[in-house]
């Protein structure tokens, strides 16, 4: 019998060199699937003068989208919407076809796309929208939110598979009727290419003026900082140890719309043990990430269930302790257990007696952090390849699984 070689198709609107917490996610999936023995291709937002295949990936760009750095509004997320929907469904047919979240609402197309192609549709949630909207500030009336809300309940309903990334967003997501045999969960896993280094030796320390021998206490935030990141307790925080505690340091790094906020509060409250860098490329990330002695990472309580901050799995990866500033009941605060603490994110006193406590007690630190990278090697991006793997090939007609990829490990493992 002729082997036949099973296709899969990605739709998201950021693919690297796009920056991206899901571009970075897909590119991780798709080249490991490819690798393993799978057609892949790609469709993302873009230049179409970019290169049209990377690693094993074919890789088609719309042609359109936000200029790198900016953040999309409501109706460049629309228009993204309708340029990655028309062009997937101008490509030749592929066995399976996967939304994301990036566009919010993406998931609307996907058993459009997946009846087109005479496909399986699967949808791997990122974000739960149109949830989340109003965490992220988007104001909109709430019959239309009402109605968005079915719409989007309906979508997943019709999925072949969806795939969450938390317990408490699986949970949200079957409270809304889908099937629990239809229902997966599968958890981001930090970049592969962060993983611990040594505090000192390194050049971004020195960069902020700590130098080797220097005892601060490097408190920092990394990645992006919009909305559903409260600061407020950190930025009390902050103000709280100025004075009382002058070898605490606190850097904020990245990029999004609450950074111009959060440095327009800090001037206000005149801080000095503050100090804000830009988005770091992804080749100083785990440099970046071990300059730290403890790390922040905050979510806001309304948006328990609707996403699990990314930021998490990196931070455990360069195996430093972390501070989660959001809701007990989460995913987030679920896997800090043992490696950090969860504070109430808007309760300044509360957030600096635990950098208090922690730069008290190096010994904590290290313990922790070890802990943390523990736990972070423990599910890998080929681990988390294999496990999606296997989820799709679950929606495959059995005649187009070839054998051997069911049994065959990815090459990365």
């Amino acid at each position: 019998m002729k082997l036949v070689i099973p296709s899969i198709l990605f739709v998201n609107r950021v693919f690297p060199p796009d920056r991206g917490a899901t571009g970075r996610c897909l590119h991780d999936l798709a080249t490991r699937m490819a690798d393993a023995g799978w057609r892949v291709t790609v469709v993302a937002d873009g230049p179409e003068s970019r290169a049209d295949a990377r690693d094993g990936i074919a890789l088609h760009r719309t042609g359109g989208g936000v200029p790198e750095g900016e953040r999309p509004d409501a109706r460049a997320y629309i228009e993204s919407l309708c340029r990655l929907t028309g062009r997937a469904l101008r490509l030749p047919r592929h066995d399976v076809v996967v939304t994301m979240t990036d566009p919010p609402m993406l998931a609307l197309a996907g058993p459009m796309l997946a009846a087109r192609h005479g496909a399986a549709s699967l949808h791997w949630c990122q974000d739960l929208y149109p949830d989340l909207l109003p965490v992220l500030g988007v104001r909109m009336p709430s019959m239309l939110h009402r109605l968005a809300g079915r719409g989007m309940a309906r979508s997943l309903r019709r999925h072949d598979g969806v795939i969450a990334i938390g317990r408490c967003m699986r949970d949200r997501i079957a409270a809304m009727g889908v099937m629990g045999e239809r229902l997966s969960l599968l958890p981001n896993w930090p970049d592969p290419a962060i993983h611990p280094l040594p505090k000192e030796g390194g050049g971004f320390r020195s960069s902020l003026g700590v130098v080797d021998g220097d005892r601060r206490f490097l408190v920092a935030y990394s990645g992006t900082l919009g909305l559903a990141h409260p600061m407020d307790g950190v930025l009390e925080a902050a103000a709280r140890l100025q004075d009382s505690d002058p070898g605490v340091l606190f850097l904020l790094t990245g990029e999004g719309r609450g950074f111009a906020a959060v440095e327009g509060e800090a001037q206000r409250r005149g801080l000095r043990n503050l100090r804000r860098l830009p988005w770091q490329p992804a080749d100083r990330l785990a440099e970046s990430l071990s300059a730290a002695d403890l790390h922040l990472v905050t979510m806001h309580p309304a948006a328990e269930g609707m996403l699990v901050p990314s930021k998490l799995a990196g931070v455990q990866a360069a195996g430093r302790p972390c501070l989660f500033l959001g809701p007990r009941g989460s995913e987030a605060a679920a896997r800090v257990a043992g490696c950090g603490l969860v504070v109430d994110p808007f309760d300044g006193a509360a957030i600096a007696d635990a950098v208090r406590s922690y730069a008290a007690d190096p010994m904590r630190c290290a313990a922790e952090g070890a802990r943390a990278a523990g736990q972070s090697a423990v599910w890998t991006a080929d681990r988390a390849a294999t496990a999606f793997a296997a989820i799709a090939e679950g929606l495959l007609p059995a005649q187009r699984i070839p054998r051997t990829m069911m049994t065959r490990p990815l090459p990365h493992a």
